[in-house]
């Protein structure tokens, strides 16, 4: 079977470090891990290597389940995970998260391969780009206040 890869490189306006914690932030997560009209309505992770997580999102019409396996956590310059999409019929794709300071913010390279061919590479640079746009404003709005 034909596999593609994705790669999206954009700088965000945080230290190398909050972006690689808010990677695994279960509680912020839902408020950026969700492309347009998506939403992630439940994320479970366990932040270790061999770790997993499940991240529950709803789309107009669809509710899709991905999971996955964190295989590095290198902080703050790495992350790779596994993801398995209910949307591809549950196959294994790898995420690589690569992290670099460039004049005082952080320079993220995002690899997503070994997904379906049959699944666009467009609509999944689409949905990244979406996603990063999120990440981004997550990480200006601060932590959040505690009760």
């Amino acid at each position: 079977m034909t596999t593609q890869t994705v790669t999206i490189r954009r700088t965000l306006q945080a230290s190398c470090e909050e972006v690689f914690d808010a990677w695994l932030d279960a509680e912020g997560m839902p408020r950026w891990m969700c492309p347009g009209p998506v939403t992630a309505s439940e994320v479970d992770l366990d932040p270790r290597v061999g770790g997993r997580f499940q991240i529950v999102m709803l789309a107009p019409h669809e509710r899709f389940v991905n999971t996955g396996e964190f295989l590095v956590l290198d902080r703050p310059t790495r992350l790779q995970f596994t993801w398995i999409s209910s949307r591809w019929n549950h196959q294994e794709t790898l995420v690589t998260i690569e992290l670099r300071p460039r004049d005082g913010h952080c320079e993220l390279l995002l690899t997503h391969e070994r997904f379906p061919e049959a699944h666009s590479s467009t609509q999944l640079t689409a949905g990244w780009t979406l996603i990063l746009e999120k990440l981004q404003l997550h990480l200006e709005s601060g932590p959040r206040l505690q009760p």
